[in-house]
């Protein structure tokens, strides 16, 4: 399937992607991220393989819609960690940092 990462056409396969990383670890995930076999791998490292292409030449978003039309199961970014403060004020719906002084 023809495909464009870095505006530079790629003709790819499914099969061609899960034989390009085998044997490669995957790199700790801090956003999109892609499955291949039993892996989890980021999706600008899987760019960077599959298109032999530096990270910064091409999008996470580029990579993620060339993946899912091979027909991987990709995932979006990770939602930020809340603190309990910003939890509970959620559920009250209440600001997080309250305006009142009790002392005043």
């Amino acid at each position: 399937m023809r495909v464009v990462i870095a505006r530079f056409p790629f003709d790819l396969i499914k099969t061609e992607v899960q034989d390009a990383m085998k044997g490669i670890k995957p790199e700790p995930i801090t956003g999109e991220s892609v499955q291949i076999g039993t892996r989890h791998y980021p999706v600008k490292q899987v760019g960077e393989v599959i298109t032999r292409q530096d990270r910064r030449d091409f999008s996470a978003g580029e990579v993620t819609r060339a993946l899912t039309r091979l027909g991987f199961t990709c995932r979006s970014a990770p939602p930020t960690a809340r603190t309990p403060l910003e939890e509970a004020s959620d559920l009250l719906q209440a600001p997080a940092t309250p305006d009142w002084n009790p002392e005043t």
